[in-house]
């Protein structure tokens, strides 16, 4: 697999504030080379539903090109051979391949995108990642550094939420795994209040060298049904209220904040001197920001509400329009996407509120802003019954003001299953 040099991706991040943004998902890593012009594809990674099609777990794609005939259609699926809890993936530095993951099985799946963007290939599936990485469990998706895939944990062997960041090449060979800091371990990070070993995301700052993981829960929760978990005192004890800010080429922790809550996806600025990252807390209904003081120390700080922290909206994913001004808040259990002026990122302010479906979870967004992809499954064991746990992908255009409807997948009719994370593509990457 074709690996892209540093300082080539470098320039990409670093242009991104005085050029033009072209359209690409903003969540995706720095490393990464991104699109011009508009999307021509959303890679959809879908969670098998048994006595649905075929049951199996997959990579959807469905055509965003606006001219034609299939457009808003799924027009190929690529199942993965078994059920293993779909949820997170990303693709590589080159955009040639997508890494896509399953929490109960930590199987890795490898689908080219590159030779046939319309029809994404299966190449290659690592199953021994527990084995390789030395007991990290529960393979949550896949951030593109320079020739590597990072492949953050959320378990380990014991199902209890610590866990730890694993590397491989671009052609899926181990290379090495970075166990999170704990009480009992806290490999030299200073330490705010607990350092509980619990992990979720992972993204980087490159021109400041710096990491940052965020905290879920483990194996035992995350396999559970909601609704039990809720009524357990002591499951509930077991959730993450930490992030960790490491030294990113040394790849060693710097310092444990406490964020209570379950801290779940984080989003860095973009603009060159925009040091602060977002992340919203499951649990708590809050949005904090991570960021570098005068005195270039980091600190954590919650910043605003998620609608009625009172009502359990449980945020969970976020996206950071290019320029820094807009962030987006899906949260799951009232089915709304909230938007918040940030420009002022110590003072975020709702300005726009949708519900999107009876529950929502992630959301894409184009670079230029003007197009965002919503998806509705979190977990196959924590989705909703009934109407309120259609299962979809839904595209909207944004104005600035308010989100129009653009066109849905039903992803049930179509016995797809559960559409969880979302990448884009483009034949236009790879055109000689």
């Amino acid at each position: 697999m074709r690996r892209v040099l540093l300082s080539t991706a470098a320039l990409v991040y670093a242009g991104l504030a005085g050029q033009p943004v072209q359209a690409d998902e903003t969540c995706q890593s720095p490393y990464m080379a991104k699109i011009t012009g508009e999307e021509e594809f959303v890679y959809v990674w879908t969670l098998g539903v048994e006595g649905i099609g075929d049951g199996q777990d997959k990579v959807v794609t469905i055509d965003v090109r606006k001219d034609s005939p299939t457009f808003g259609k799924v027009i190929d699926a690529d199942s993965v051979g078994g059920r293993g809890e779909a949820h997170h993936g990303g693709l590589t530095d080159d955009r040639r391949y997508f890494w896509v993951a399953g929490l109960a099985d930590s199987k890795i799946h490898i689908f080219d995108v590159a030779t046939n963007p319309a029809n994404p290939k299966l190449v290659k599936t690592i199953d021994d990642f527990v084995e390789k990485s030395g007991g990290v469990v529960g393979a949550h998706g896949a951030y593109a550094l320079p020739g590597r895939m990072l492949i953050p944990g959320l378990s380990n062997k014991n199902h209890d939420g610590r866990t730890g960041l694993v590397e491989y090449t671009n052609d899926g060979q181990y290379i090495t795994t970075h166990w999170l800091p704990t009480a009992e371990n806290t490999q030299g990070a200073a330490v705010e209040k607990v350092a509980d070993g619990y992990g979720y995301d992972a993204r980087v700052l490159p021109r400041k060298n710096v990491m940052l993981t965020s905290s879920f829960t483990g194996f035992s929760n995350y396999m559970r049904p909601l609704g039990e978990v809720i009524k357990d005192e002591e499951a509930m004890k077991h959730f993450g209220q930490t992030m960790v800010l490491w030294d990113f080429h040394a790849r060693t922790p710097k310092k444990v904040f406490n964020v209570p809550g379950a801290p779940l996806e984080i989003r860095w600025a973009w603009g060159p001197y925009n040091n602060y990252a977002f992340t919203s807390t499951a649990l708590t209904s809050k949005l904090w920001l991570v960021y570098e003081d005068a005195d270039d120390d980091w600190k954590a700080e919650a910043v605003a509400d998620v609608g009625d922290p009172a009502k359990l909206p449980v945020p969970v994913d976020i996206s950071l329009s290019a320029d820094d001004r807009t962030l987006f808040v899906d949260s799951f259990m009232d089915g709304m996407t909230r938007v918040f002026d940030v420009s002022d990122p110590h003072r975020p302010k709702q300005i726009y509120e949708r519900k999107v479906g009876g529950q929502v979870n992630m959301v894409s967004q184009s670079w230029d802003g003007k197009r965002l992809y919503y998806t509705s499954s979190l977990l196959s064991n924590w989705d909703k019954a009934g109407t309120d746990g259609a299962q979809f992908l839904k595209a909207y255009t944004w104005d600035g003001m308010e989100l129009a409807p653009r066109f849905e997948v039903d992803f049930m009719r179509e016995g797809l299953g559960r559409p969880h994370m979302m990448s884009f593509g483009s034949s236009k990457l790879y055109a000689s």
